[in-house]
């Protein structure tokens, strides 16, 4: 699962999705298109349904789903996500798949812990992210839990709190720049 606001989707969360597929030896990758991320503004968020059409013209993979499955709960936080999920799927092996940048700020998240210790985590490295999440809080919390990158296709089956780091090829996509690149505004974030 790849949760996020997808403001719009990219060829970021393609690609790492794609990484996921391959390297992790996952079924499918669900994509989370969130109706509002708590942690953002709602202020420059496209309306969910255009972020979620938006991605769905993207994704071009036959495994790679994309899903308002919070709206469709009713649940505005991962953690409540993961426990809906788990309950209605008690047989499904879940991987929660994340960028280095959310590796850095999980600890901002509702239950972050309860995140960890409920489903095994992947994290895939992003530009100019690495080194801060892994010097981050939650990656220190959980360090005898980190796999090496060799296990890779057995986290699916790993006893949580499981988590491993990939080294991929680093895509520059953003979604902030692709906004800004959209309204003309030159400024980075």
């Amino acid at each position: 699962m790849l949760g996020g606001s997808f403001n719009p989707a990219h060829g970021g969360h393609v690609n790492l999705s794609l990484e996921a597929l391959r390297r992790l030896g996952l079924d499918e990758v669900w994509w989370l298109v969130a109706p509002q991320n708590p942690l953002k503004p709602v202020k420059g968020m496209a309306p969910p349904e255009r972020r979620l059409a938006g991605a769905r013209a993207l994704v071009r993979h036959p495994r790679i789903r994309v899903l308002d499955l919070e709206h469709r709960l009713g649940t505005a936080f991962t953690v409540d996500t993961l426990r809906a999920l788990q309950r209605r799927f008690p047989r499904t092996r879940f991987v929660w798949l994340m960028g280095a940048d959310n590796l850095s700020q999980i600890r901002h998240w509702r239950g972050w812990r309860e995140i960890f210790a409920s489903l095994p985590i992947a994290v895939f490295a992003r530009p100019s992210y690495c080194r801060s999440a892994l010097a981050a809080l939650p990656a220190h919390r959980f360090a005898r839990h980190r796999l090496p990158a060799a296990s890779a296709r057995r986290l699916s089956g790993a006893k949580p709190p499981a988590w491993i780091f990939l080294w991929s090829m680093l895509d520059p996509n953003s979604a902030t720049q692709i906004r800004q690149h959209i309204r003309g505004d030159r400024h980075t974030a």
